[in-house]
């Protein structure tokens, strides 16, 4: 464990008396896991966007985060001292086919601090090549980083297991992806960016002694709990299955599309990581693919849940050199099946202003899914517009949203019946602190994006905003809650960033 003054990286800058306490404890698992390397600098960086909220949870000084020692830093154009960058190895599965070994191929995990909130990892995405870049570059596009900054910090502020992001600066520099576009850095934080496929990766490899240290480096770190059971490594696996289930059952329900959910993206800890492309619904279409590159439509909306199981099940054959009975390993996944309808029923239920739950409840969840799919309602505004729904009312603004409104007065009736049984003071919180007026739709993000392209990031840090306090009103910015415009449908997003 070190210590090293924040503010004079290299020696860049006065100092202001923050120290941060560095760990490294991924580092000190050995070569076999990760390759040190510094990061690659990229001339003449400038901000793009900062969540100082972030900055307060990791104990950083408010005006070193405003200086050029901190831009250097955070772009990887100097190295904090007492931080020790590196690369993490890892392999997996994607598109449901082995794809060998993988890595952070343009990600640089500095290290992990000490913070108020815990210790938290500190990377750099998109700080050049590695040695697990394979044919890639290293590097970021500012589009990209700009959609991992704003949804990270959207999904925590809807209160989702996530990944943070503590800002994204950019730089001229040129990077060629379908056209040429221009580099950016993402520093991200969370207390591990393990993922199921660093146990894949050691398994596979038959190198079982690794995966033994690093099964007993997140067990003592991150479950300490699973060291008192009978069987370790199956309560491990069964844990992390608890962490999926409720952050499925999460997604699912503010209509969350991940778009890439290879066992290479799925976090050990339950949390969404690696945002590329994503979609929040606009019109509810269980079936809709926001992932371009995904043509078979593996990781549609409404198979989300499944391939997370499969994701778990890929996990636990990585994990039984460790559990050595397959039974066992099996009956760790159990949970999932059970949790995750079990939590997605809950988190429904609270979306509806339902505090209670009665045995009718999840007939009137089903029609309330099969109405909003059969009418392609858009999917935030309804659950919004529901928060004024009351039984005396003539519900004008939330029939306006279908076009087949004899099925709507059904499930009005439906509804209506169920509220009768309800405290309407504990419904209308439930619902106000459920049902978010603000997400990050994709037109939302491609205007800002549009505009920071320009040197314009007031769009970035006003979606910022908005999306780290969802479920508030934000008077005056009505335009960032209405319909998308119709040139939303054809935004393409793609794995390509």
């Amino acid at each position: 464990m070190t210590s090293a003054n924040l503010s004079a990286p290299d020696g860049a800058g006065p100092s202001t008396g923050i120290t941060l306490t560095w760990n490294n404890s991924f580092a000190q698992l050995g070569g076999d896991f990760s390759t040190r390397l510094r990061p690659q600098p990229l001339p003449a960086p400038y901000w793009v966007g900062r969540s100082r909220s972030v900055a307060r949870e990791l104990g950083l000084d408010a005006e070193w985060f405003e200086s050029q020692a901190a831009l250097d830093a955070l772009t990887g154009n100097s190295v904090l001292p007492g931080s020790d960058p590196l690369a993490s190895v890892y392999s997996g599965h994607q598109f449901g086919v082995w794809a060998g070994q993988l890595g952070d191929g343009r990600a640089l995990l500095l290290g992990d601090i000490s913070t108020p909130h815990g210790l938290q990892e500190i990377q750099l995405k998109g700080a050049g090549k590695t040695p697990y870049s394979r044919m890639g570059d290293g590097r970021a596009v500012l589009r990209s980083s700009i959609r991992e900054f704003l949804c990270s910090e959207a999904m925590h502020g809807l209160g989702i297991p996530t990944t943070r992001a503590l800002c994204v600066t950019g730089s001229n520099a040129a990077v060629r992806r379908e056209e040429i576009e221009t580099a950016a850095v993402v520093a991200r934080a969370a207390p591990s960016f393990i993922r199921f496929g660093h146990f894949e990766h050691f398994s596979y490899n038959g190198q079982h002694a690794q995966l033994k240290v690093l099964a007993d480096y997140v067990i003592d770190r991150f479950y300490p709990d699973c060291r008192e059971a009978p069987q370790p490594y199956a309560a491990l696996l069964e844990a992390v299955s608890e962490k999926t289930a409720h952050l499925m059952a999460a997604w699912q329900s503010v209509g969350f599309c991940h778009g890439v959910m290879n066992t290479d993206n799925m976090s050990i800890l339950g949390l969404t990581i690696d945002y590329g492309p994503f979609q929040f619904l606009d019109a509810f279409d269980p079936g809709h693919i926001c992932n371009h590159s995904d043509a078979q439509g593996r990781y549609a909306y409404n198979k989300q849940p499944n391939m997370a199981y499969w994701n778990l099940f890929c996990l636990g054959q990585a994990l039984l050199p460790l559990i050595e009975n397959q039974e066992q390993a099996l009956a760790a996944l159990e949970p999932y099946k059970t949790l995750f309808p079990e939590a997605l029923q809950a988190r429904m239920l609270a979306k509806l202003g339902l505090p209670d739950v009665r045995a009718d409840d999840k007939a009137l969840v089903e029609s309330t899914f099969k109405l909003l799919a059969s009418n392609k309602v858009d999917y935030t505004i309804f659950w919004r517009r529901l928060n004024g729904f009351t039984a005396q009312s003539g519900h004008e603004p939330l029939r306006d949203l279908f076009f087949d409104r004899e099925s709507f007065n059904a499930w009005a009736l439906q509804y209506s019946e169920r509220l009768a049984h309800v405290d309407q003071g504990l419904r209308a919180d439930l619902m106000l602190k459920s049902n978010p007026r603000f997400v990050l739709r994709n037109h939302l993000g491609e205007e800002a994006i549009r505009a920071a392209k320009l040197k314009d990031f007031s769009g970035v840090d006003t979606l910022l905003a908005l999306l780290q306090a969802p479920f508030d009103e934000h008077a005056g910015y009505d335009s960032f809650a209405g319909f998308p415009p119709d040139w939303a449908a054809s935004i393409e997003i793609s794995c390509s960033s």
